[in-house]
């Protein structure tokens, strides 16, 4: 005898699914879309229609946002009244000559540096007037203007390397190479007008310690009257002289990018040559000793003088030549720097 068994639900209850529509028929039309030129409620009369189509074509055209220019980084619907022109090597120089005027250790270099090109020329001047044994032995008196303008390379040395390495030293080069990212310009600009400001102080000085030495002692014994070629040599020559070893001095500081480092390094190189030249002793060191002696820079200072006391080395114009060699050498390896170092 077996046990009836119980009928088993369906493993998958029965999906009511949706009367399929009978094929062939049509489909729902959608309904048409609502005119959006005027809202006209529905039962109003033809002519209230009228009127509300009227007041939406004489109704002013509301503000459309406007596309926002690319490459300006201006917020979306804001026009700045500031016109944007594109920045040139104009506004590098105006910015650098602020800072060069605005800063205290630029007009206490040039002051210091006026006054011992002014001061010790005029000293000497009066010491030359006030001596009864002094023969100029047939020298011009334009050179007594030497002593002064050697002790002013001390205060163009320091100027040079403090136009840009203070910079370094405060953090301002950021903020410089920020709002110009071109970095040969900066530089460019910084040289520029470094080289306009020591020339002209430099002029000025030894022009009027040349117009000094003329009036006081240009009838002394022995002496006899400059040139027009030496008294432009000796005001114009000398202040180029003195604005180029300043330009070296800047190529240095952008180098070094340390104050202390490279003022260090620039006076190293003009007075250590002279110094080392003194303790050469003995034949074999002859030609070196004579070689440090007559390129070194106070030398060359004198030979723009017209006197340097050599007889053989840079004559004429040459010192000039060579100090614009070094200027350009030490700016050329801070241009390549410059790009290559991070701030």
């Amino acid at each position: 005898m077996t046990t009836p068994q119980q009928p088993q639900a369906p493993a998958h209850p029965p999906q009511h699914q949706p009367p399929a529509p009978p094929q062939g028929a049509v489909p729902h039309a959608q309904a048409p879309a609502p005119q959006q030129h005027a809202y006209a409620a529905p039962g109003a009369a033809p002519a209230q229609v009228q009127a509300q189509q009227a007041y939406a074509a004489a109704a002013p055209a509301q503000p459309q946002p406007q596309p926002q220019a690319q490459g300006t980084g201006s917020v979306p619907g804001y026009v700045s009244p500031i016109p944007i022109q594109r920045t040139h090597l104009g506004h590098a120089l105006a910015s650098e000559w602020t800072k060069i005027k605005s800063v205290r250790s630029t007009m206490w270099t040039l002051g210091v540096m006026i006054a011992l090109v002014i001061g010790i020329g005029f000293i000497t001047v009066s010491a030359a007037a006030s001596s009864d044994n002094l023969d100029l032995d047939g020298n011009s008196t334009l050179w007594l203007g030497f002593f002064g303008v050697l002790l002013g390379t001390l205060c163009i040395i320091t100027l040079g390397v403090l136009v840009i390495s203070s910079e370094y030293g405060t953090g301002m080069i950021r903020t410089t190479l920020t709002a110009c990212p071109n970095r040969s310009r900066v530089l460019t600009a910084k040289a520029v007008v470094f080289f306009l400001v020591a020339f002209a102080v430099t002029l000025v000085c030894t022009t009027l310690v040349a117009l000094i030495a003329d009036s006081m002692v240009g009838d002394m014994q022995g002496a006899v009257a400059a040139t027009d070629e030496e008294w432009f040599k000796s005001t114009v020559g000398v202040s180029l002289y003195m604005a180029m070893l300043g330009l070296f001095a800047l190529g240095v500081g952008a180098l070094i990018r340390h104050s202390a480092g490279a003022i260090t390094s620039v006076i190293g190189v003009v007075l250590l040559p002279l110094v080392m030249a003194l303790f050469m002793q003995g034949a074999s060191l002859e030609d070196m000793r004579k070689f440090l002696i007559e390129y070194s820079v106070p030398i060359q200072l004198a030979v723009m003088y017209g006197d340097s006391g050599a007889e053989s080395g840079p004559s004429g114009w040459e010192p000039l030549w060579i100090m614009t060699g070094m200027a350009a050498a030490a700016l050329v390896a801070a241009y390549a720097m410059l790009d290559k170092r991070d701030v």
